[in-house]
């Protein structure tokens, strides 16, 4: 028996978006923890392949799996790959979000100012993209008839509506709905789904500029911890939510958000 609290219980898990950030952070700590293999899926091949080495070379097992998170029928290719190399997927973690693969500058604008095409470039992936990789996975975890987890990375976007933000706050607002109701219809199967909600991140040092000073006071005035969240912030909860120690949690949104927006 594992003395490990944290302890996966063997579960393979697919982590999407994980080529870098919160996702590769994520992926590195299920892969410590009695984990049967991560899939670490990013549109950009190049980066998964890069983060399923570091596991490998810490002594994890991982394959890297490329997919466009928004299009079902590569999605379900995906998890046929992973099935065949490492089994059923135990744990997801839809961490895929952001603007998606190829946002484009119309994304800044007003959204009444835009359109569909536009919209959908929150939606697809932060919506969309959520429910199509919990269809492509969970009829292998009813099949397994073991416990298995989903877990999905939100926004305090979706909870406290940002301004000009509106797409977006949509599309994160409407993962953790589904959320709500696929841990409600798929409890029968010992699976639990919980979601996680965020702010600010520091990912600055993917940025090609320096963030002002001022601007940055102005932001962490608002929060109770102030500084911007680090990957392991995240992946902390991520670990928790999927391990054995969170078996009797289920339909949850966990803010982890230097208390920006707090939960009753």
């Amino acid at each position: 028996m594992s003395s490990d609290i944290l302890s996966l219980g063997g579960r393979v898990a697919l982590v999407t978006g994980a080529g870098q950030n919160v996702g590769r952070q994520i992926a590195l700590h299920l892969a410590q923890h009695d984990c049967g293999g991560v899939a670490v899926n990013d549109y950009h091949l190049d980066r998964a392949e890069s983060v399923a080495a570091e596991i490998r070379a810490a002594g994890g097992k991982a394959i890297a799996v490329q997919a466009d998170v928004t299009d079902l029928a590569a999605v379900k290719a995906m998890n046929e790959q992973i099935q065949a190399e490492l089994g059923p997927v135990g744990v997801l973690v839809n961490n895929a979000g952001n603007g998606g693969a190829n946002p484009t500058a119309e994304r800044g604008k007003p959204f009444w100012e835009s359109g569909p095409d536009v919209w959908n470039q929150s939606i697809g992936v932060n919506l969309y993209g959520v429910m199509n990789c919990s269809a492509a996975v969970i009829p292998g975890m009813i099949e397994r008839n073991a416990p298995a987890r989903i877990i999905t990375i939100i926004s305090d976007a979706g909870r406290f509506g940002d301004a000009r933000m509106e797409p977006y706050a949509a599309a994160k607002a409407g993962a953790a709905g589904f959320m709500r109701s696929a841990a409600r219809t798929l409890a029968r199967y010992q699976i639990t789904a919980n979601s996680i909600a965020i702010s600010a991140m520091n990912t600055v040092r993917e940025r090609p500029r320096a963030i002002d000073p001022a601007i940055e006071k102005r932001i962490f005035d608002k929060y109770i911890v102030r500084r911007r969240g680090e990957p392991e912030d995240i992946a902390n909860m991520a670990l928790f939510l999927a391990s054995d120690a969170s078996s009797w949690i289920s339909g949850q949104t966990y803010p982890v958000n230097g208390g920006f927006m707090l939960a009753l």
